[in-house]
């Protein structure tokens, strides 16, 4: 393995690494004092950011809740909004239609809400109503699945889903970087979707530095039954695995599940997302999970904060800058036995 890939795989499995990005910056100190202010910022008062201030209404809008990640996403954004008596929260019911998640911003902007944090089902699609949002006067915070146009948000937060892969192949190196014909196996999710594209390719960029590669490879639907399926489908392929990546934590419980059924042990297992039962279980010890890969489902309460932000006119408390980001991409961190306790209580449920 490069050393510069080491120095990489150390950054991201110590116990010390917090994820980077807004989850880090936005739990700031104090806010800008008016010496620092450089323009555009607005009253930047001397004080904490979590003061009350004005009231900010925030409308929110995701998917369903059909998935163990965006239910974490949902959840997570209501109880940020808890915390603060300034932020009056709507949140529409969550839907996978897109005229109706149109609709839902629709009613938004009518309300003259201050703010509006969206998770949009398709990104494209929801491009134009974002816009009009905008236009009117409204701050936009995008999340998770970009819109077409950089205008349509004031503000972006990503997870990585290149470095996801990434993260996954420097982990997978340190443990077989030594021995060159070691199997890996992976299986991914909807081949379609660019995310499972670029975890893919960020996995076989990071495995490539360490003189391995992808032996086996099937793809599953983001689901138990078909992470199920496509286990059951891959262990018969392949008599022995040295390693196996899991792209998603949720299909993760039936990709386990077959392996169990399979009666195989003789790899090591690394997942992805960072559910709660996968931290679980890799505390215990008590499969061939041992890792998983951070996909953070903190995205829409970050963006909740920096919505309260940007409407009271602060900025991230430990930045120079008198403004809140344009984008923010959240890291990918290794959750291994380590340093699990320092990521379980912001995973979701599966």
């Amino acid at each position: 393995m490069s050393a510069t890939r080491q120095r990489g795989y150390r950054r991201l499995t110590s116990t010390a690494v917090a994820i980077i990005g807004a989850g880090a910056l936005l739990a700031g100190c104090t806010g800008n004092t008016p010496e620092s202010s450089g323009g555009g910022g607005g009253s930047q008062a001397a004080s904490d950011n979590d003061e009350s201030g004005d009231t900010v209404t925030i409308g929110f809008s995701a998917p369903s809740n059909d998935h163990g990640w965006i239910a974490g996403i949902s959840n997570a954004a209501k109880a940020e909004a808890e915390k603060y008596d300034d932020i009056d929260l709507q949140v529409a019911e969550g839907t996978n239609d897109v005229s109706t998640q149109i609709s839902q911003v629709e009613t938004f902007i009518n309300d003259k809400v201050d703010a509006i944090v969206l998770l949009p089902f398709d990104g494209a699609a929801l491009t134009p109503v974002a816009q009009k949002a905008m236009d009117a006067g409204i701050v936009v915070i995008n999340v998770d699945r970009e819109f077409d146009s950089p205008f349509a948000a004031r503000a972006t937060i990503l997870g990585d889903n290149y470095g996801m892969g990434v993260s996954a192949g420097t982990y997978i190196c340190s443990r077989l970087g030594d021995k060159p014909n070691s199997v890996v196996a992976e299986i991914a999710g909807i081949d379609s979707l660019p995310l499972t594209q670029d975890r893919s390719r960020g996995f076989a960029d990071a495995l490539s530095d360490c003189g391995l590669k992808v032996s086996n490879r099937v793809a599953a639907e983001f689901t138990v039954e078909s992470g199920e399926e496509a286990a059951s489908n891959l262990l018969q392929a392949a008599p022995h695995i040295d390693a196996l990546w899991n792209h998603d934590d949720d299909q993760g419980v039936g990709v386990l599940a077959a392996i169990q059924n399979a009666g195989r042990d003789e790899f090591f297992m690394v997942g992805g997302a960072g559910s709660a039962n996968a931290m679980r279980s890799i505390k215990a010890g008590d499969s061939v999970l041992e890792a998983t890969v951070i996909y953070p489902s903190t995205q829409a309460a970050d963006g909740i904060k920096m919505a309260r932000l940007i409407v009271q006119e602060k900025a991230m408390a430990d930045l120079v800058e008198v403004e809140v980001p344009r984008k923010i991409i959240l890291n990918a961190p290794v959750v291994t036995k380590d340093n699990v306790d320092d990521y379980i209580d912001t995973a979701f449920e599966s």
